[in-house]
């Protein structure tokens, strides 16, 4: 039986400012990458989302990206190695207490935004997450974009990893994501998101923005908690998945 893990990006309000539905994502997503301070999040919205996904029976996962609350982390940082090394291993430890202080455990790492979309094409960058990654826990997930230099990373250092495919974002021909500031980047139609989903899954293809038909295998789906409607979204994605005969569990549960 096909089986994929629909995993959210979520925890990324601070203060006064909120970012997403929470609690609708996490009625349906089976893992949770919660921001850690940086680029969204703070102590509190950080405790109330573990909360959340603990009661949920989500998996928890560390979402950690550039300090950048005003580019919301998606504007590209120049960062030595050993520095990207030290903001990862800072946030994962923050959300690692957070979440023992639930009296639960990390399961996965994520990078969030630029950081992500860089160490996908950057080995060296990649090699700096991972060591970080591994450095905290060996026995964490490294979620990486599928094909990536992310995935050659953690698996380079003995890390457990997991291809990340996307419904709601446009594809190029060689497997990367197209950039966020070009037109047709965001896939902003329920439909047509559940139609690339139940693809990707089904048929492990996805047609790039040029046109071309691409193969694309993954273990794990995002969706961004910031999309407008995501809890909805969310919502149609577990029952299209279901309807299909597709079991929807989190990365290392059986079922």
């Amino acid at each position: 039986m096909q089986r994929i893990d629909l995993n959210g990006d979520v925890g990324e309000s601070f203060g006064s400012y909120t970012m997403g539905d929470d609690e609708a994502m996490l009625r349906y997503v089976t893992s949770a990458n919660v921001a850690c301070g940086f680029h969204g999040g703070d102590p509190s919205v950080m405790r109330r989302t573990v909360g959340l996904a603990v009661a949920g029976g989500v998996a928890i996962g560390a979402h950690p990206g550039f300090a950048d609350l005003v580019g919301f982390g998606r504007r590209e940082i120049q960062m030595e190695g050993r520095e990207v090394e030290d903001v990862v291993t800072y946030q994962i430890g923050a959300l690692a207490g957070v979440t023992a202080s639930a009296e639960a455990r990390l399961h996965h790492v994520k990078p969030h935004g630029a950081l992500y979309n860089m160490a996908a094409r950057d080995r060296d960058l990649a090699d700096a997450v991972a060591r970080a990654v591994v450095a905290v826990d060996s026995t964490l997930i490294l979620f990486g974009l599928a094909g990536s230099c992310l995935i050659e990373a953690g698996a380079a250092v003995g890390l457990r990893t997991a291809a990340e495919v996307f419904a709601d974002r446009a594809y190029r021909a060689d497997g990367s994501l197209v950039p966020r500031d070009q037109p047709g980047a965001v896939i902003d139609d329920p439909n047509a998101v559940v139609d690339r989903a139940l693809r990707i899954v089904q048929e492990g293809t996805i047609r790039a923005i040029s046109g071309e038909v691409i193969k694309l295998r993954g273990d794990t789906m995002c969706l961004h908690g910031d999309t407008p409607g995501a809890g909805g979204l969310a919502a149609r994605l577990r029952s299209g998945f279901e309807g299909a005969g597709i079991r929807v569990l989190p990365i290392g549960m059986r079922g």
